[in-house]
């Protein structure tokens, strides 16, 4: 079996000291264009992949960051790291993705095994309160679609609320009064928030509602559908996904969207306009956000500061042919 390259390779193939080889490696130093030329056609030669660890011990940082996400098969979470990630990829930095399945323990252990590998910093969206453990070990941390008050981090997201409230009046303006609202997880903060502004509009506007919790899937969409009874006027849905699945179901008893009955989404993700019928839903500068939770979290650590001022994008109602205005 083949041994791993070392440093000391390196130096010899180059013809340099391994001190000078640390100095290309590392960018502590200025080295001669001609010799970092050298060493670094060693390094491709060879095939060699500096130690981060080491490295973090000999100059503070890895130059990695870890994303903790509920789940990468989900398109809002996949825009979201693409926007991170071709941020931190500009300045240097690699991106360690993790999914957590919305599971408070998996989480916990996904922080541990990030700060084992000594990340410089952590993005984060999911459930579970790790604040207090992230405090003590003084761990750079950018918050993505959820807010937490605490002066140590910076968070990122979308007016969760005043979106889906918006959707829900251009739904009553277009004479929609019976609803059924299907909330994702009350554990997900922009799930709180949307269930939080349909409960204050069916207060305001005195409609007539039903809600069901589910899950942020197509799945759960197809699973809750096959609950509905009696046919409102509109199904809101927390998310596009559980939109497709609701709208998959009314289809295979022969109902037909928006004729029978109108169903909205939230998101946008790229499939939505492309949907059958195409899906009227709210708007997410989703990969603005995940871009942004990668600026911030470069710029604490570039700068050495906690944290810095909240970034909350407004959102845009996009209507297509699955709601109509009723008669």
């Amino acid at each position: 079996m083949n041994r791993q390259v070392t440093i000391k390779d390196i130096a010899k193939e180059a013809g340099v000291s391994i001190s000078t080889v640390s100095r290309v490696v590392n960018s502590s130093l200025p080295v001669k264009k001609e010799t970092k030329e050298k060493v670094l056609k060693a390094i491709e030669k060879l095939n060699y992949y500096p130690d981060s660890l080491a490295r973090s011990l000999r100059v503070g940082y890895t130059k990695t960051i870890g994303i903790i996400i509920p789940n990468i098969a989900n398109p809002f979470f996949a825009t979201i790291v693409r926007g991170a990630e071709d941020f931190l990829r500009s300045k240097g930095f690699s991106l360690i993705i993790c999914n957590s399945d919305n599971n408070i323990a998996e989480e916990k252990k996904l922080f541990k095994t990030l700060l084992e590998k000594k990340v410089d910093g952590i993005l984060y969206s999911g459930i579970g309160d790790h604040v207090e453990n992230l405090i003590n070990r003084n761990v750079k941390t950018v918050f993505i679609d959820r807010i937490i008050k605490n002066n140590k981090f910076s968070y990122v997201c979308s007016n969760n609320y005043n979106g889906m409230y918006k959707l829900l009046e251009y739904l009553y303006n277009s004479n929609h009064r019976k609803f059924i609202f299907i909330s994702g997880k009350k554990e997900i903060f922009s799930a709180a928030e949307r269930l939080r502004a349909f409960q204050d509009f069916a207060n305001e506007y005195k409609i007539d509602f039903k809600i069901y919790e589910g899950e942020y899937t197509h799945e759960s969409g197809i699973s809750i559908a096959k609950k509905i009874k009696n046919l409102p006027d509109v199904v809101v849905c927390a998310n596009d996904l559980l939109a497709y699945g609701v709208i998959e179901h009314f289809k295979s008893k022969g109902l037909k969207v928006p004729k029978d009955v109108s169903v909205t989404g939230y998101d946008d993700i790229a499939f939505s306009k492309m949907f059958s019928p195409p899906l009227t839903t709210v708007k997410q500068p989703i990969y603005e956000m995940g871009k942004t939770a990668g600026k911030m979290i470069f710029t604490t650590l570039s700068k050495k500061i906690d944290h810095i001022p909240v970034k909350q994008f407004e959102n845009e109602i996009i209507i297509r042919e699955s709601t109509r205005r009723r008669l």
